[in-house]
């Protein structure tokens, strides 16, 4: 049996990568494929916009009230997420969101959605960075109380819009649940004093192509130790994010991490 998947945002960067890659995997099967209105490519055959030739999967605006997928995944903006959210809640069809940059009413209006259908919201798709949680929560556990510093290094593409990372500030989040009050500090300019024990430097790269990196730093007087995600291409965090959908189209209504797609 295959699972049957639909994407919000498919004409973007990612969405076009999730429908090539599921095309590729015998156990998915594209049913719908969603994106704003106004869209150029509205009609069309998505798996043409994709360049697979025809998939028999048009683009739309909304899910249309025929199809039927058994799981959504979102890789759009904001907006759109909100929009194909309402949506899944109405039809409880369980949704992936992969998308980032959201408000603080946004994210608790999508946990909210939870009671409704089965929700997987992730700071980061990629399965590797989702292990490197746990590992730098480890570290934060091990070493707290010890006199180490702390500092997370990002690095992204010029095009990115939010500043730090949606995935950089989650592992500040661990950090601060392992270690205890460790306000972040982003950046540092001019004379600011000697370093502070209980901070977390925050720093954000912005460069070319950049698909994205994290370097989370522990360091005390005479030793250093770093833990780092290189992407090297999106399709880590495509991938991931299919490997969710499988997981959560056979889940009840419910709030779902990667932890629990990875069973850690």
């Amino acid at each position: 049996m295959k699972t049957l998947i639909g994407v919000n945002g498919a004409c973007g960067r990612m969405g076009q990568r999730i429908i090539q890659l599921a095309n590729e995997d015998k156990s998915l099967q594209l049913v719908t494929a969603v994106e704003f209105p106004g869209h150029p490519l509205q009609g069309q055959d998505v798996g043409e916009a994709a360049g697979l030739g025809r998939l028999g999967v048009r683009v739309a605006p909304v899910i249309p009230l025929d199809v039927h997928p058994e799981v959504m995944i979102d890789f759009s903006v904001p907006e759109g997420a909100m929009n194909v959210l309402k949506t899944c809640v109405e039809r409880r069809i369980p949704l992936v969101v992969a998308t980032t940059g959201f408000t603080d009413a946004e994210k608790a209006e999508i946990e909210g959605a939870a009671h409704q259908t089965a929700i997987l919201f992730a700071p980061n798709m990629s399965l590797v960075v989702n292990v490197l949680f746990k590992l730098v929560r480890d570290a934060a556990l091990a070493l707290k109380d010890k006199g180490f510093d702390i500092e997370i290094i990002e690095r992204h593409h010029r095009f990115k819009k939010d500043s730090p990372s949606g995935t950089a500030l989650h592992f500040a989040r661990v950090i601060q649940e392992a270690m205890g009050d460790m306000p972040i500090r982003h950046g540092r300019e001019g004379l600011v004093g000697e370093r502070p024990a209980k901070e977390i430097g925050m720093h954000a790269v912005r460069t070319g192509d950049n698909v994205g990196e994290h370097t989370i730093i522990f360091s005390t007087l005479g030793e250093t130790m770093e833990l780092v995600h290189k992407g090297h291409t999106r399709d880590a965090y495509v991938r991931g994010a299919l490997q969710a959908a499988k997981f959560l189209a056979t889940k009840g209504p419910g709030r779902y991490t990667m932890k629990d797609v990875l069973g850690l």
